[in-house]
């Protein structure tokens, strides 16, 4: 049987993975196309990955040796292949305000000591930002608050990247403003708004639905594609590492908050789940190494994220065999598998954080979660939640992925938005591949955190059901996370978190640990997609972290 790999999507892994998420392997329809292009569609990458072959250490080839012997057929197929969005740009005539990077760049002030310095620091001058006001009555998605759509673009690079803005439907003069984004890497942030915590839902009958839980009933939210050619994103190059995306979300805020300066002025915070783990910690440190900024960063959230993996893939085993809080998935001879896969498993996790080299951090992604994951992935279980099994292989287990893309490919829609590619793909597979094969998976983004927590306060919070980001492995790698409260953080119990502001007061609805500006929650009933499966949770723990509860 050919084992699968782990796609990290809104984010997590496939349950029943499809040939296209298959670890080096390149859809049928895309081979073909390149074919039509010529031979240097191929040969160029191909020459690219085996003259940097030859240069690898001798440890590194070992690593490739050995992964390749226990998962010939992960290691079949070219990683480098992938082809831009087919889109239209719309003339600028479309849009009702355009945000010059450059123009922006050319401000200067008077600085504290009498010289002359930029007003928002950064490199802008290559990106714009283009904005459309949205009529909600067209869409039926929240008709009551002022939204707006567009794209930041980058013109260098031909990269654009699309936003969508919702006010608070509380008091958006003085709420608060969160950036949302999903995972994969390669799934659409839309994912989130539609499925999880914006809003509106998509039913059955792919019509919208009003969301009495959503996360804008108190903040205002953007939900951003990214990085490039995921969801109406879209790019003639591509981003295939978590840094580069950094550098994108910077702009886009900056540019935002010029044009909107009234939402400048309020608290703003980052929030995410799955490979957020990733994304968050990169973008609220390039974020916080710009002394001159307009962005006003108070802190930031992960959800269910894989941020350690040298500490979270130990946790795996336990959560798939009953020591998670729920029935074992496995049997007793597939969890002896597991533990005896593991040892390998964190010694080249921990080669790859020692060298940050995708030659060596690539195999340990390849022979981890072939080892650890696949066993769960082969029995059918959703790994977004150990509950049940997956219900649509066709869309990542979950029938309402496939209602939010039907919605988003409609015409009117994607009219009303200003979207401008063809068609909405709710996860594009190439970009996870891309990310996986430049190393980027395993490597060590949680050694950015102490250096946020010096600035701002960080909330790791898990839904309790999920196996893929499971809550074991991120209550341990926040206890095992170096940094000055360290010895304190790990001491501290977790506390009972019950629901305090409505009409279930007193309920519980998980746990909670907290010293200096580090918590960690567990959510009850939560899988992977916690605003999902507990909307009410879900607002709850959201509100009362903005309003400072835990700061």
């Amino acid at each position: 049987m050919r084992v699968l790999p782990t796609t990290l999507l809104v984010g997590a892994a496939s349950a029943a993975a499809p040939p296209i998420q298959q670890i080096l392997g390149a859809p049928q329809e895309q081979v073909e196309t390149l074919a039509q292009q010529g031979t240097n569609a191929f040969s160029k990458p191909l020459q690219q990955l085996q003259d940097n072959f030859k240069t690898l250490s001798d440890e590194a080839r070992q690593l490739w040796q050995e992964v390749s012997n226990y998962f010939p057929e992960s290691m079949d197929h070219a990683p480098m292949l992938s082809l831009p969005k087919k889109h239209t740009r719309r003339p600028d005539a479309h849009w009702d305000h355009i945000v010059r990077g450059a123009d922006v760049q050319n401000v200067w002030v008077t600085g504290a000591e009498g010289t002359k310095e930029r007003e928002i620091g950064g490199k802008l001058e290559t990106y714009d930002l283009r904005v459309k006001k949205v009529d909600p009555s067209s869409l039926g998605v929240d008709p009551d608050v002022k939204q707006y759509s567009g794209y930041l673009d980058d013109n260098e690079n031909d990269k654009h990247l699309f936003y969508w803005f919702f006010e608070s439907r509380n008091d958006p003069v003085n709420d608060p403003v969160v950036l949302w984004l999903n995972g994969g890497p390669g799934c659409s942030s839309l994912t989130g708004l539609f499925m999880e915590l914006g809003p509106s839902s998509i039913d059955k009958n792919i019509k919208a639905n009003y969301n009495p839980y959503s996360w804008n009933s108190n903040a205002s939210v953007i939900f951003l594609d990214q990085p490039v050619n995921v969801g109406y994103s879209y790019s003639g190059s591509s981003v295939s590492d978590t840094v580069a995306a950094g550098k994108d979300v910077y702009a886009l805020l900056s540019l935002f908050f010029k044009q909107f300066p009234q939402y400048a002025k309020q608290d703003f915070h980052i929030a995410g789940e799955s490979y957020a783990g990733h994304y968050i910690p990169q973008f609220a440190s390039e974020i916080l190494s710009h002394k001159k900024r307009n962005i006003n960063l108070k802190s930031v959230l992960i959800g269910n994220g894989l941020t350690d993996g040298l500490t979270q893939y130990e946790y795996y085993r336990p959560m798939a065999c009953g020591d998670g809080g729920y029935p074992a998935v496995l049997d007793e001879s597939s969890c002896r598998s597991m533990d005896n896969a593991l040892p390998r498993c964190q010694q080249m996790i921990e080669a790859c954080y020692n060298s940050e080299s995708a030659w060596v951090c690539v195999p340990a992604s390849i022979y981890c979660n072939n080892a650890l994951l696949a066993p769960y992935q082969r029995t059918g279980q959703n790994v977004y939640d150990v509950r049940g099994k997956c219900e649509d292989s066709s869309n990542l287990c979950y029938k309402g992925m496939g209602y939010v893309s039907d919605y988003l490919n409609k015409e009117e829609v994607r009219k009303a938005l200003g979207a401008e590619v063809e068609s909405y793909d709710s996860c594009n597979f190439d970009i996870n591949r891309n990310f996986l094969f430049h190393g980027d998976w395993m490597k060590p983004f949680h050694r950015l955190v102490p250096g946020l927590l010096e600035q701002i306060p960080v909330l790791i919070y898990a839904g309790d059901a999920d196996f893929i980001c499971n809550w074991l492995g991120n209550k341990a790698w926040t206890e095992a996370l170096e940094w000055p409260g360290q010895s304190k953080y790990a001491a501290t119990q977790l506390q009972d978190l019950v629901i305090e502001q409505n009409e279930h007061t007193g309920k519980k609805i998980g746990q909670v640990k907290s010293h200096g500006n580090f918590t960690f929650m567990r959510l009850y009933g939560g899988g992977h997609m916690v605003p999902m499966d507990q909307p009410e949770s879900g607002l709850e723990f959201f509100n009362r972290w903005l309003g400072g509860e835990w700061f």
